[in-house]
This record gives structure tokens, C-alpha cells and sequence, in this order.
């Protein structure tokens, strides 16, 4: 029961500060906002501030801003339709950047709570693992893994999990002021379910969060929040992955009870990851998305014209649909699962 509150307390938080973001910067951009509302459904509280409703709808499942002019076209000068193509494009992308605030602000919290933070600098080196301790010394920083920029430990974590246990490792390190890269580094071993891992046999070293690095941990943290996300839809989009790995709120439900059993800065941590993870797929440039309005205003900027209401508008139509099928086929697949 406290997963399903938790869930719903933050798809609440993560859909009201999305469209606070919507909200501020067309306010910001002189647009006039007919009403604000969080959930769907009739109104269970409401109230007028100016030329703004401000309500509380009964169905916590999304949320919405309504702008003058957003929909069909009206003679108001302040009305979106109105108002010039690059300040809308800002309206559209503001849902997301506020998830992705949020998320980072998730972050700080975790990190500031959690006191210390597991670097990517070497603390020790294992003698067990010769190709390792033959190159690596205490106090190297890892940079990169096979060519790819590592944004914090979690990353390097995950860099070695998508290496095959054929493929050679390739280390790139920082030592003082030097860089160095060394090959066929590491060694694999088998965990006790027989299940084959790469690993490079060092310790890493923790340090305590302070004001100098704070805010590069809650950026690199983020950035790989980010990177798991596209390696997903990437994944997904070329079969990599399943469809039947995706899953709706009941999935997320069972994650948050999951991450709960681990405490409450796992709690955090997924929250994070889902504010970002919303942000993106916001931007995806699919109709009925932030990314698809956002597609729509781009063509308008080049070719200085709008595409026709109608076609927006069954474009859209279309696109909500096909969400809102995913939804139920995804959530009807994670009750499915449950038994």
C-alpha cells in the first residue's frame, strides 16, 4: 500500500512541476493561461486568480495547462496562437526541463543525505588480477572504459556490464598530470549462479560530499541517468531490448516497493531517475508528446507558416491513441506479471 501511495504521491509531483513549467514560461511570455489543473476529471477544488483557474481535479493521472488559443485560434493578442513561434517553443520545452530539475534536485538531496559518494579514483588494487595490478596503481582515475567517457562510478559499473566476456577491455586513466590507456586490462569471473562478469579487481575510493563537489557528482549523476534512459529507447528501437520490458504504473509501483525494501535513498534514487526519465520521453517526437508539438513549431519556423489546425489536430488525435493503447497493453502485461 505505501508503494501505491508513493507512486502516486510522486507521478502527482512529477506531472505538477511539468506543467509548471508549462505555466511559467507562458505566463513569462505574456500568453494567457485560461487554467491550470492538476489530475483529470471533474474539479474537486478550484479557485480564480486574474485571468487564471487554478484546479484540483479528482483523477490523479495527468495534469494540464491550458493556454488561450492553444487549441483553435482566437483573435486574443496575448492568446498562443499569437504569440511568436520561438517563445512557444520555449512553452513546449519547459515541461521537461522542469523534470529534469527536479530530478537534479533529487539528486542533490541523495547526495547531501548520503554524506559520502563512491568515486571513479582507485583506492586499491587487487594482486589477484595480474593484467590489472601490473598497470593500475592507487590513486588513478578512471576516465574511460572501451572509448567512452565515464560520468561517475555508477556509469563504470554499467560500462562493464555491456562489454562481452570475448571483447578485450581497454582502460584510459588520469595519473596527476598524465593520461594513460592500457589494453587488455581485467578479468572475468563467475558469480554463484554460474553467471559470467567482467571485472577490473580494484577498489574504488569514496569521498565526502562537500560545497567543491557537489555539483559535479548531482551533474555526472544526472548525465548518466540521462545515458541509461537513451541506451533504453535506443535499445528498444532497434530490437535490442523487448517490448515487454517496458512497464506502465503498476511496473513502477513494484519498483518503488522494491527500492523501498533497500531504504529510503533508494527511494530517492529511482525518483530521480524517473523525473529525468519523464523528461525524456516527453521530448520523443511523437505526436500528443512535448517532442511532437515541438516538431510542429520547428516546420513553422522554417517554413514560416503554420501546418493547418486540422492536420495538427488528427495527428494528435491519432498519437493519443496509440499512447494511451501502449498504456493498457503495458499495464494489462504488468498485472499479468504480478501472478
Amino acid at each position: 500500500m505505501i508503494g501505491i501511495l508513493l507512486t502516486v504521491l510522486f507521478f502527482g509531483v512529477a506531472i505538477m512541476v511539468h506543467e509548471a513549467g508549462h505555466f511559467l514560461i507562458a505566463k513569462a511570455s505574456g500568453i494567457r493561461v485560461n487554467e491550470f489543473a492538476i489530475g483529470m476529471g471533474p474539479a474537486i477544488f478550484h479557485f480564480q486568480k486574474g485571468e487564471t483557474k487554478y484546479a484540483l481535479r479528482l483523477f490523479p493521472i495527468g495534469g494540464y495547462v491550458s493556454m488561450e488559443g492553444e487549441l483553435e485560434d482566437s483573435g486574443d493578442l496575448h492568446s498562443y496562437n499569437n504569440t511568436s513561434v520561438y517563445k512557444r517553443m520555449a512553452v513546449i520545452l519547459a515541461g521537461a526541463f522542469m523534470n529534469f530539475v527536479l530530478g537534479v534536485l533529487l539528486l542533490g538531496v541523495l547526495l547531501m543525505v548520503g554524506g559520502n559518494v563512491i568515486t571513479t579514483t582507485i583506492a586499491e588494487v587487487s594482486d589477484t588480477v595480474p593484467t590489472t595490478a601490473a598497470v593500475l596503481q592507487p590513486g588513478d582515475r578512471i576516465t574511460e572504459i572501451n572509448g567512452h567517457t565515464l560520468l561517475c562510478a555508477q556509469d563504470l559499473q554499467f560500462e562493464l556490464s555491456q562489454i562481452s566476456i570475448e571483447e578485450p577491455l581497454t582502460v584510459t586513466v588520469k595519473r596527476g598530470d598524465d593520461q594513460f590507456t592500457f589494453e587488455d586490462v581485467g578479468s572475468v569471473w563467475t558469480d554463484e549462479s554460474g553467471i559470467q562478469h567482467r571485472g577490473l579487481g580494484v577498489t574504488l575510493a569514496t569521498e565526502s560530499i562537500g560545497i567543491t563537489n557537489l555539483v559535479p557528482q548531482i551533474v555526472g549523476n544526472a548525465l548518466f541517468d540521462v545515458k541509461l534512459v537513451w541506451e533504453s529507447l535506443t535499445d528498444l528501437a532497434t530490437g535490442q531490448v523487448s517490448w515487454t520490458q517496458v512497464s506502465g504504473p503498476v511496473g513502477v509501483t513494484q519498483a518503488v516497493e522494491q527500492a523501498q525494501s533497500f531504504g529510503w535513498l533508494s527511494v530517492i534514487s529511482l525518483f530521480a531517475f524517473l523525473s529525468i526519465n519523464i523528461g525524456i520521453f516527453n521530448l520523443i517526437p511523437f505526436p500528443a508528446l512535448d517532442g511532437g508539438q515541438f516538431v510542429f513549431l520547428l516546420i513553422e519556423a522554417v517554413r514560416r507558416k503554420p501546418i493547418k489546425r486540422e492536420i495538427q489536430s488528427t495527428v494528435n488525435l491519432i498519437g493519443f491513441g496509440l499512447l494511451m493503447l501502449l498504456i493498457i497493453v503495458v499495464t494489462v502485461k504488468d498485472v499479468i506479471f504480478l501472478f
